[in-house]
Parts: C-alpha cells; sequence; structure tokens
C-alpha cells in the first residue's frame, strides 16, 4: 500500500512558514456578545445552524451531555438557554464536526506528506470513521476490521517477555467507564504502567494536597466560590481555560468578594467580564472582576506568599484575631514551627524576589487580614515548575493559617483542565500502588494486581526511548505533543513495536508511530451510544468531586466506531481468550453491570447507576469533615518550604508555556488570540519591552529560542517577538509549539510533572 520505506522521515512540527499576522490592542473584556459570535461562528461553520443550535442546548444539562472541554462543575440550577462557554462551544464544534476522513483519505496521503502540515491544519480534517492500519516500513495507513485490530494487539501484547513492556496512557476525555475497564485490563495483565495527563498537570497538585489535607483533591463545591470573602486565583487562566468560572467569581463579586490574581501575565478574563446569560452582559458595562493583579515573576510565588503571611504574621502578634488560633491548635501540625522559620526571611528580599510593588501586598494583606472565607484557585502556572509541590502547599499554609479549610465558602479549588481527569484518577488509573483498591480487585474481581509501581509519564518516556517498552496504548489524547520534550519523545515512540491510539480526530500523534501503529476510532461525547438496540450513558466527575451522567445526543459520525469500553473490552478478550475471571466483554457491553462493579471496586462510588442521574452526587472528600486521620498525629499539616533557586546569566530569560484563546490543550481550534491581540499566528513570543530594547529586537523580529539543561541544546525555530506587559526577565510562548524547549529529566520533585512554566531560555535573533 504505498511507498515503503526503512525509516519514515516525519517533520514533528509541520510547517515553519508565518501567516500573515495581524497585532492590535488586546481585547479586555471577556465573553459577552463578542465570545458568543466566536462561538458560535465554530459551531455554524463545523456543524450547520440546526446541529449546532440543538446540540448546544443539550451541552452541561441534566439530560443531555457533559462539556468535551474543561472539568469546571455545572450549578446546581443550570441555564436552561445556555450552560457552556466560548471554548466549550468551540470543543464541541470540533468534535461534531460534519467533515470526516477515512481510508481513502490515508490512501492519498502519506504520513510523511501529512506531518509536513500545522497541527491546526491536521486537526481541521475531521472525524476518523474506520479502524486503520500502519504496517512496518509503511507510509500509509489502510483500513483493518475491529476483529484483526483486536488480534493484532493481542498478540504483540503476548510476545512480550515481562507485562511491563506495555505502557497504557489515559486522556482525561475518557469517561469513568472505560478509564476504569482500561486500568482493570492493565492491571490483569499484570501491569500498573498506567501514566496519564495528569502527570502533566496536576500531578503537582494531589502530593501537595494529599501531603497537606490527605486527599489529592480540592475541598471546595462550586456554591462555596459565591460567597466566599476573598477568592485567590494563581497561576491561572479562567478567561480563556475556564470561562464559566467567571460566572461563578461575578457572583462572589456581588456578595461583596474580593478577588485576587496572582499571575506573570494580567489576562483579560479577570480585568473585564460580560456574563452573556443575562442581559447586562449583552449591553451593560463589563465587570472587573480581579480586586487586585498581583504581576508575580515567574515561579516567585513561595516568596510572595511568604511575605503575605509574613506581614499578617506581625499583624497578628497586634491582634490575635488575624490567625484562626482555635482552628490551628484543633486541626493543624506545624504552626510554632513556621512562625520559627518565617523568621529566616527577610520581607525586603522577598518582596524584591516577587517583582511585585509592596503597596500591592500591603493591599493583599488588608483583604486577608480580617476574613476566613478564603478560597485559592490554581492551575498549571503553579504546577509546572520543579517546586510545584511546595509552591501549592506554600498557598495551603495560608488557608491553614486563616483557618479557611473544612467550611462552607472557603478551601482549595486546583482547577482541573480537561473533563475527566479527575475521575480517570478516582477509578483507578495511577501508576502508584493503592493497597484497599488491591484488595477489592482481589474480592470482587477475582484476580490478583500487581503490586509493583508503575511508569508515570516521564518514567514512561524513559522506558520507551531505552527500549524498556514495546507496546504503547493511548486511550485519548496526543501524547506526542502534551508531553515534554518534543523530540526525545517522538524517538521514544518510534522505538515501540506497536503503537495504539483510540480517536475522534486525526493528531501528530497518529504520523509519528511505532513500527507497527493502529489507529482505533471511538465515539466523541456528544453521540449517541447505541449497543444491541440499548442506548447507553457514561458517568464523569468534575473538578469538585461530582460524578455526573453523561448520554450524547447525535447520530454518530460513521457505523463503524466502537465505545472505549467496547474497544478496550475486545482487546482483552482478544488476549484473554475467555479464560480469565473478568468477563471483559459483558463488562464492555452492559454499562450498568459495569457500573455496578465499579460500586464495589472504586473507593467512594455507591449506586452510580442511580445516584448519577440529574445533578449527581459528591465523592467523600475528607477535607470537608475536617478529617485527617490519615496524616501525622491525625492533623492537617503546616509545611516548611525553600524559595525557589534560579540563577540566570545576563543573556537568559525564564519562559512560561501558556495557551492561546484558541485552543484547548494540545488541539488548536484557530490561529487567533484576541484576549491578547494576536491573530491568524501561533509563532509568537511575548516579551517585556524593556528586555527588548537591550536586545535590540523591534516589534515583530524573528528569533529562535534555545534551552540547553544538561549540555542538550534544544531550540525552538521562527518566532516573532511581541512587546507585552510582562515582568522584566520573563517570557511567554505557545505550547506545543515550545515543548521541544523543555527536558523531559527536569520536573517537580515528587510529583514528576514537567518544567513547563519555568524554562531557562536563551532569545537569538534570527540574522
Amino acid at each position: 500500500m504505498g511507498e515503503v520505506k526503512a525509516q519514515r522521515k516525519v517533520s514533528l512540527t509541520g510547517s515553519l512558514a508565518f501567516n500573515d499576522i495581524k497585532v492590535e490592542a488586546p481585547v479586555t473584556v471577556a465573553a459577552g456578545a463578542l465570545g458568543v459570535k466566536e462561538a458560535l461562528r465554530h459551531g455554524f461553520k463545523e456543524m450547520g445552524v440546526i446541529r449546532a443550535m440543538g446540540t448546544l442546548l443539550k451541552m452541561n444539562q441534566v439530560d443531555g451531555f457533559e462539556c468535551p472541554s474543561c472539568a469546571w462543575p455545572d450549578p446546581e440550577k443550570s441555564s436552561k438557554f445556555a450552560e457552556y462557554c466560548e471554548n466549550g462551544a468551540k470543543a464541541l464544534a470540533d468534535e461534531a464536526t460534519t467533515s470526516k476522513i477515512d481510508a481513502s483519505f490515508f490512501a492519498k496521503n502519506s504520513i510523511e506528506d501529512l506531518s509536513q502540515l500545522t497541527d491546526y491544519e491536521l486537526n481541521k480534517f475531521g472525524r476518523l470513521t474506520e479502524p486503520l492500519l500502519l504496517e512496518p516500513g509503511s507510509l500509509h495507513y489502510q483500513p483493518i476490521s475491529w476483529e484483526k485490530a483486536y488480534q493484532l494487539v493481542a498478540e504483540e501484547l503476548a510476545a512480550m517477555e515481562d507485562p511491563n513492556e506495555a505502557i497504557f496512557y489515559t486522556s482525561g476525555r475518557s469517561s469513568n467507564e472505560a478509564a476504569f475497564l482500561y486500568g482493570m485490563f492493565a492491571r490483569a495483565l499484570g501491569t500498573n504502567n498506567m501514566p496519564d495527563c495528569s502527570n502533566m498537570c496536576h500531578e503537582s497538585s494531589g502530593v501537595a494536597l494529599g501531603e497537606t489535607l490527605g486527599i489529592g483533591k480540592g475541598s471546595i463545591k462550586l456554591e462555596d466560590l459565591y460567597e466566599a470573602e476573598v477568592v485567590i486565583v494563581a497561576g491561572q487562566n479562567p478567561g480563556t481555560n475556564h470561562p464559566r468560572m467567571l460566572s461563578a467569581l461575578e457572583k462572589c463579586k456581588a456578595n461583596g468578594g474580593k478577588i485576587i490574581s496572582i499571575n506573570p501575565l494580567e489576562e483579560s478574563g479577570l480585568v473585564n467580564f460580560k456574563n452573556p446569560q443575562h442581559v447586562e452582559g449583552w449591553i451593560g458595562k463589563p465587570i472587573d472582576i480581579a480586586d487586585l493583579h498581583l504581576p508575580v515573576r515567574i515561579n516567585q510565588d513561595i516568596p510572595l506568599m511568604k511575605a503575605i503571611i509574613k506581614k499578617l504574621a506581625a499583624l497578628d502578634q497586634l491582634d490575635a484575631t488575624v490567625f484562626d488560633h482555635d482552628f490551628i491548635n484543633q486541626y493543624t501540625d506545624g504552626y510554632e514551627t513556621l512562625l520559627a522559620d518565617i523568621e529566616n526571611f527577610d520581607l525586603e528580599d522577598l518582596i524584591q524576589q516577587t517583582g511585585v510593588n509592596e503597596k500591592l501586598i500591603d493591599v493583599a494583606v488588608s483583604f486577608l487580614a480580617k476574613k476566613s472565607k478564603i478560597v485559592v484557585c490554581w492551575a498549571m502556572g503553579l504546577t509546572q515548575h520543579k517546586n510545584g509541590v511546595e509552591t501549592i502547599r506554600e498557598f495551603i499554609n495560608l488557608l491553614l493559617l486563616k483557618g479557611a479549610i473544612g467550611k462552607p465558602n472557603a478551601g482549595t479549588c486546583p482547577v482541573r483542565g480537561h473533563s475527566n481527569v479527575q475521575g480517570d484518577r478516582s477509578v483507578g488509573i495511577m501508576h502508584f500502588i493503592d493497597e484497599g483498591l488491591n484488595q477489592r480487585i482481589q474480592e470482587h474481581l477475582g484476580f490478583t494486581a500487581p503490586d509493583q509501581p508503575g511508569y508515570d509519564v516521564v518514567k514512561a518516556m524513559k522506558a520507551m526511548h531505552d527500549g524498556k517498552a514495546k507496546v504503547f496504548m493511548c486511550l485519548g489524547g496526543n501524547f506526542l505533543m502534551a508531553a515534554s520534550d518534543t523530540v526525545y519523545t517522538a524517538k521514544a515512540i518510534e522505538a515501540c513495536s506497536l503503537t495504539v491510539q483510540v480517536s475522534t480526530k486525526l493528531n501528530r500523534s497518529h504520523l509519528v508511530t511505532g513500527k507497527t501503529a493502529l489507529i482505533l476510532p471511538t465515539y466523541g461525547r456528544s453521540e449517541k451510544d447505541v449497543k444491541d438496540g440499548k442506548e447507553r450513558f457514561i458517568t464523569v466527575e468534575n473538578s469538585m468531586g461530582r460524578v455526573r451522567q453523561s448520554k450524547g445526543v447525535l447520530k454518530p459520525t460513521s457505523g463503524n466506531l466502537q465505545s472505549e469500553p467496547d474497544i478496550i473490552a475486545g482487546i482483552a478478550d482478544a488476549y484473554f481468550k475467555g479464560n480469565h475471571a473478568v468477563d471483559w466483554l459483558a463488562l464492555g457491553t452492559d454499562y450498568d453491570l459495569m457500573r455496578g462493579t465499579m460500586d464495589k471496586v472504586v473507593k467512594g462510588f455507591k449506586n452510580t447507576n442511580e445516584q448519577s442521574k440529574g445533578v449527581g452526587y459528591y465523592l467523600p472528600n475528607n477535607v470537608r469533615n475536617l478529617d485527617f486521620s490519615m496524616l501525622p498525629n491525625g492533623k492537617a499539616q503546616i509545611t516548611l518550604n525553600k524559595l525557589p533557586e534560579h540563577h540566570l546569566k545576563s543573556d537568559e530569560f525564564m519562559l512560561m508555556t501558556i495557551r492561546s484563546h484558541d485552543q484547548f490543550n494540545t488541539t488548536i481550534y484557530g490561529l487567533d488570540d484576541r484576549y491578547r491581540g494576536v491573530y491568524n499566528e501561533r509563532r509568537v513570543v511575548f516579551m517585556n519591552a524593556d528586555d527588548m530594547k537591550e536586545k535590540g529586537l523591534t516589534k515583530l523580529d524573528v528569533v529562535n529560542l534555545r534551552s540547553n539543561y544538561d549540555d542538550t541544546p534544544r531550540i525552538a525555530f521562527n518566532f516573532k517577538v511581541l512587546p507585552y506587559a510582562i515582568p522584566k526577565g520573563d517570557i511567554a510562548a505557545y505550547y506545543p509549539e515550545t515543548n521541544v524547549l523543555v527536558p523531559y529529566n527536569h520536573f517537580a520533585d515528587r510529583s514528576y510533572t514537567p518544567i513547563s512554566k519555568s524554562v531557562v531560555v536563551t532569545v537569538e535573533k534570527v540574522k
């Protein structure tokens, strides 16, 4: 089938040619009529008017399907008109597009030719409609039957010398049912090699929260935000990444709450917001969401929090009501040690390190001093640093000192990026050992789960690169472009004997493959899942721990798609040939049966078939009950955290990777970022104007970005420089284009999360 080569030559970037870039003043008002217009424009273009409108009205409704984009929770009483945001509408349009590709498309287009296109162009081809096989040495995918595809995977797994030669990666798009079955199959095979997308984003949150509060999840519910007295939004850009969060912050503001933004960039969504669900959001004045913005230097959040805590401690010495001493004495451990430690830091040095004006810090202190209903929200801006775990622990220190844990309108809120990434972990997608889970697997599924830790993302990359892993299966996602160190990751994937992608649309991970590759197309969240005449539903868990049903409403793109549970069950049955304690086909077919099994095996799940109806039900959360019995001395842990250490040379900058407004994770919807004033281009780098002047750079000059860790140079080519309000010495650019600069072997301590938000680079002008 087509040309055969011994070695495929595929591009990891696609074209580096520039588009006709247009730069304007940033649009400072989030959402509003323009947001609605953009949402509908994408929907109409991809789906058609009638199909788009009818489907949007079913998204995030109790009788419809959950948004395939972020994991922001739905309110108890959803808007019947529009319980979605611009990016959710884009995600739906992208998934439910009427564009399709099949085997004839791949017969005409080799993977080498396709790889010359950008990620944006690849995504625009449309939905995958049939299972496809890329044979060793071939440059063209060809059709394969589902039965033969399952048998091929089973044979490759059976040929392994050790179960740990297989790696099972999970994307946050998967359902609880699919993730549960996937995790159980991996364990039945004999491995805990289950890296997932949370390893690359919120793993630092899980570690920090587990160490301090005893659960790797946030503690608040959506309604807690409404009457919070202070909400800190740190290292997060809700206007682009979680737009529906702005509605909750709007309610907080209406009730007198104060919003503090902590971020190197002042993002538009926190400056002005128009809620399109209200008439005022169309014709009224925009609302100023953030009362205070602290433009902290990249990865200097710990000295900022230490400065705030030090100032609050001084006030508490004068008035012992600033800290909640009753709460501290009853529920925490480490207070006196923290007070002694904070004396070791010079206040002026801390403030200088942050780059924030002390007067602004004093305003933050004034907001916090007499308040106890405090919520801290955060995302990748805190997690993706070498000290990501310590950074989050420092914010938790503030909450513990203020007694802002385990009560209404107060607590922790890590804002998850993908719709069911938290649910994946809840149902068993993890590389570490949970002895209780293993015991329940033995009791209710009848097999012994492996008791040795498996690979997370970083270790999986290295294992593949070193030839220790041979079969790499991805349940959704675009692993190549999501992971750090793109060149290294590509070499790792190409070293595998088989790669398997369960996907809805074409992406670069389908072009950079193992020797043999399979694409197994599956349903989108918005599509009906019907088997043997019975319509099935799935469940997902939002970022605040509520499990809820999701049922698609659209006719599937193709009659040759399989659901994720059916695919997993088909592979498992082909591998075990019916000779296993688990009836894989029965579970994959009957989701009710599977949920009944989940209730027995997964901690916290109970009567899910019924309880997940309507608004759903919350999983147990020990912090909400002030139960810290699993921690040392049975108390929440106040911790000591070191300051970050960055010793930049005179020609070096600190790079943070960011999203544009026209993307979700690695999926590129368009080439505009109107909140930052950039149109029709992604290869840009945002830079302080004074830094540009010192480097002899002018607007739209072309530069290369270079990192050099462990004497290994990494280069991202062809970026246009744009002056922007960012702290001196810091720069920002979009991922995945800049992932090539992030070293695979530099990551957060204990969580192994890549340092994507604090990469030391040089900026070199292209002559």
